[in-house]
């Protein structure tokens, strides 16, 4: 008939409710997980039995496939400034600058992109045969851009396709962190992000290096090579730990906004990346224009992304002392600040000096923005939870260097351009203190 709950199992279950409402005194039980509170432990079975091992090889192998997936995926899109100066001299000389750019903002703005659909896909189980049927896609898009000639074959092979298929990929790995690490997680996502500094710093250098020694054509299929051997680790060593939860609601997660800690964050990475990637892109072009050498002035992204990697690395090992967001926060206000100083630099060493800080500013945020949004909910949610932020950081990554390339065009000058991408970097820190006040109800604490 009907079965009646026992005593120990109501005390049991007060206790669990308890547990969560001191995690978050300030928030109601619907709003700490944004209303996803669709699976018990009971229902995880056997995953559910302790927290998540925090080590082991199992574990780091997880970290290390995921750092060959940045590798492959934001490590690979870092070079299009190489790919940028090359089409404009040589393949699309016909094409105008800013056309040509479009290709490399539309490549940003996919990675982040469909972490909507896949982060939603990742919660229901479906990870596995998407990543690696991305994985196939992305290298093979590789290999199809030495054989493009004309603008539309590049628009959609590296714009459109490379882009899409390193988001599909990009997303849901980020999500699998949070499976195997609690106590180290800010460790582990900096040690998967060193991958993507190691790709911004390889792919470029080697492209400078490859394409006037074997040819544009070989120097893209040595890429696709490259990238079929870390895609092909990656796929063998990644790996969920949880089981799939039917959670519920669509695609986008409209009460997860209900939750004004985490609104408030996704509003901060849309404005971020409206103002991130302005050094990143125009540092060379900068540098030329006060007489800086052509070949040297290439290599300040490559000095960038070289130091973002102990960016990324002190940012996780901080961040597991004092909290992820309390490390963003003040690396994201440096960057902000040498982005209002960047134009005004008249030197060579100036500019180095601005880009080894910069870069390891942009790496501690990079390394750790999934962290907030992975600590605001349910794990069982987290697949679709961090990918409505990527989507939010999407809009700002598509139009971020567009906006301030017009304004070098209006104006003629960088310091405008400094101006505008520095104070967007600076309004988005004021954010990330008012998502930690709202999260934890107050200015100090460890989030």
């Amino acid at each position: 008939m009907f079965e009646k709950s026992s005593p120990s199992r109501k005390v049991t279950d007060e206790k669990t409710q308890e547990s969560d409402n001191d995690s978050h005194p300030n928030l109601s039980p619907d709003d700490q997980t944004l209303h996803e509170r669709t699976v018990t432990s009971e229902k995880l079975g056997k995953y559910s039995v302790g927290e998540a091992p925090d080590g082991g090889f199992k574990a780091w192998s997880v970290v290390v496939a995921i750092a060959l997936c940045t590798f492959s995926t934001f490590g690979y899109i870092n070079a299009w400034g190489v790919f940028q100066t090359y089409y404009q001299e040589n393949l699309l000389s016909n094409s105008t600058p800013s056309n040509i750019a479009w290709i490399g903002s539309l490549q940003y703005a996919l990675c982040f992109m469909p972490g909507l659909v896949t982060g939603r896909l990742f919660d229901l189980g479906y990870f596995k045969l998407p990543y690696f049927v991305s994985s196939c896609i992305l290298v093979a898009c590789t290999f199809l851009i030495a054989e493009c000639t004309e603008y539309w074959q590049f628009f959609l092979c590296q714009g459109i396709g490379v882009g899409l298929s390193c988001g599909i990929v990009f997303g849901p790995a980020l999500g699998i962190v949070s499976h195997w690490f609690k106590k180290k997680r800010g460790l582990a996502l900096g040690l998967t992000a060193i991958g993507s500094s190691l790709g911004g710093t390889i792919f470029p250098i080697a492209a400078q290096n490859l394409f006037p020694l074997i040819g544009f054509k070989w120097s893209v299929r040595v890429f696709g090579f490259i990238l079929l051997l870390t895609l092909g680790i990656s796929n063998l060593l990644i790996d969920r730990r949880l089981p799939p939860i039917k959670v519920t609601g669509g695609l986008f997660n409209w009460t997860a906004l209900r939750n004004p800690a985490y609104a408030v964050y996704c509003l901060s990475g849309c404005l971020t990346f409206l103002g991130l990637y302005t050094v990143l892109t125009y540092i060379p072009v900068s540098a030329a224009a006060i007489g800086v050498n052509n070949d040297f002035a290439f290599y300040l992204i490559a000095i960038a992304n070289g130091s973002s990697a102990f960016g990324r690395l002190t940012a996780g090992l901080l961040a597991d002392k004092v909290g992820a967001l309390n490390i963003m926060t003040p690396f994201t206000a440096v960057a902000g600040i040498l982005t209002f100083a960047w134009p005004f630099a008249k030197s060579q060493g100036a500019l180095v000096g601005i880009a080894i800080v910069y870069g390891f500013s942009c790496g501690a945020y990079v390394s750790l923005l999934a962290a907030p949004a992975i600590a605001m909910g349910d794990i069982g949610d987290v697949g679709r939870r961090v990918g409505m932020f990527m989507s939010f950081a999407a809009i700002g990554a598509v139009a971020g260097t567009p906006i301030s390339g017009a304004i070098n065009v209006a104006t003629g000058g960088f310091e405008a351009m400094g101006f505008y991408a520095g104070g967007i970097v600076i309004i988005s820190v004021l954010l990330l203190l008012l998502t930690r006040y709202l999260h934890l109800g107050h200015l100090w604490g460890k989030f």
